[in-house]
């Protein structure tokens, strides 16, 4: 079905919402490490390599100023090798003032804007492991065990502002993103990143008002833009907020098509009804030239809430096809209980796929919910039906990531693990559940329990060992 959304108007600041600095949000006071992990279950003995999340955790937090996308970078991961748990770590990632804070040197290497957190997303690339953010700040280069090396982008050397959603062309190895500059408002940047870590194409999109782009999503013969109505807000900025982005009812919502060799002037626009999105799952050229593209879709976003996302945005998994002649988007709700962070067998990133996996949201974190109990659901876009897992009735899990058997390319995409950490509110402790995608609602393979709690954050990999140099 098609949707239009009627929703608009501002609405007051919501007193419901969480500070993000208590229950599942309350930073950790400090960096650990462990190797006392319990395991219940068998763990993969495929599994060698790294488990890496990051999110905010702020050493020294200012509760009424605070917001959750501000908070100092704080990255773990935990280590299995050969059927074994070794090791679980958390660190701060270098920004000058995190390393400023912890009586640290300063990390060498390029920086660029007003700031330099860096605390949305890890990954491997080039041989190496890499912390990003968005609105300007470079990466950030950790070693193996999560320590933090320098910044700059990648191997370039020039002080390209990066995003903390690149997208790796399984066909090509390059990363493609979209990026912006908090401040530079008049425009978007596409960057494409070689195998070999050099920037190796930017073209730069006009725009107005400094729409703030978190995420973007290819196919094999586009990059889609999201020019949506969050936009830099200088009344924000006057009134001393961390985070200057607010909704923005006087900035026409549109989604672009690039041809990834191609310049600003190609790019074809498609008017959508005004929302919000964090993360698109994924995305597919239609063999009459149009192009489908599935993302987690908010009514409105920063539009109340001073202290983070709003939490009852009314978070849907939907379908938007972008016809081949251009016009509006055509919108599709696949399933409307409130979710995020959505991913997919990423062998089969910018191709037509099956599964897409999302974690339930909102429903267990406020005030009348501390029990938890949220699922990851498994949509299956082939039948239009969806599979839930639960993790139990003090579980509150974070993103979860696909990991296949056998690297190359894809041809059972249920054939793998998913991984990732959730909170189990009875404990007060991490766990990192194993979960065999091809028996999605049965008990997890392995659950990792981790001595220590783990505030709820925000992306995070499986970083094999092959994807490492030596």
């Amino acid at each position: 079905m098609s949707l239009t959304l009627p929703w608009t108007g501002s609405r007051p600041v919501d007193a419901t919402q969480p500070t993000f600095l208590d229950d599942v949000f309350a930073p950790v006071p400090s960096e650990s490490e462990t190797t006392a992990l319990r395991v219940d279950g068998v763990l993969p003995e495929a599994l060698s390599g790294l488990y890496a999340r990051i999110g905010p955790n702020p050493i020294k937090p200012q509760p009424k100023r605070y917001h959750w996308f501000t908070g100092d970078g704080m990255v773990h991961g935990l280590r299995l090798h050969a059927g074994r748990a070794e090791w679980y770590r958390s660190r701060y990632v270098g920004s000058n003032s995190a390393h400023k804070a912890l009586g640290r040197p300063l990390l060498p290497g390029l920086r660029h804007g007003p700031g330099d957190v860096v605390n949305t997303n890890v990954y491997a690339h080039a041989g190496r492991v890499w912390a990003s953010v968005e609105a300007g700040m470079l990466p950030v280069q950790l070693d193996a065990r999560l320590d933090s090396v320098r910044h700059g982008t990648f191997d370039s050397p020039r002080k390209q502002p990066f995003t903390a959603h690149p997208h790796r062309d399984p066909r090509t190895g390059e990363l493609h993103a979209i990026c912006y500059d908090a401040m530079v408002r008049h425009k978007l940047q596409y960057v494409r990143v070689s195998p070999q870590g050099e920037v190796s194409r930017v073209v730069d999109i006009p725009v107005q008002h400094g729409p703030m782009v978190h995420d973007c999503a290819i196919t094999r013969r586009f990059v889609v833009v999201l020019d949506l109505p969050v936009t830099f807000s200088f009344k924000r900025l006057l009134t001393r907020a961390a985070f200057p982005y607010a909704w923005n009812d006087r900035h026409a919502a549109r989604v672009g098509l690039l041809p990834k060799d191609g310049d600003a002037a190609d790019i074809r626009w498609h008017e959508v009804d005004p929302c919000f999105v964090f993360h698109p799952c994924n995305a597919f050229d239609l063999p009459d030239g149009g192009v489908v593209m599935d993302v987690v879709a908010h009514r409105r976003m920063f539009d109340r809430s001073r202290s983070g996302p709003e939490m009852d945005s009314g978070a849907r998994f939907e379908r938007w096809t972008m016809p081949a002649n251009g016009g509006r988007v055509v919108r599709e709700v696949l399933h409307e209980v409130p979710q995020e962070f959505p991913r997919l067998d990423e062998r089969l990133t910018g191709e037509p796929y099956r599964y897409a996996y999302a974690v339930g949201i909102g429903e267990g974190l406020g005030d009348d919910g501390r029990r938890g109990g949220l699922p990851l659901f498994r949509h299956d876009l082939q039948t239009r039906t969806t599979a839930q897992h639960d993790f139990g009735p003090h579980a509150v899990p974070g993103e979860f990531v696909f990991v296949p058997r056998v690297a190359g390319l894809a041809d059972r995409e249920e054939d793998g693990w998913l991984i990732g950490f959730v909170h189990n509110r009875q404990s007060g402790c991490a766990e990192c559940h194993i979960v065999n995608a091809d028996d999605f609602t049965g008990p997890p393979q392995a659950v990792v329990h981790i001595p220590m709690r783990i505030p709820a954050g925000f992306h995070g990999n499986w970083i094999a060992d092959t994807e490492l140099r030596a």
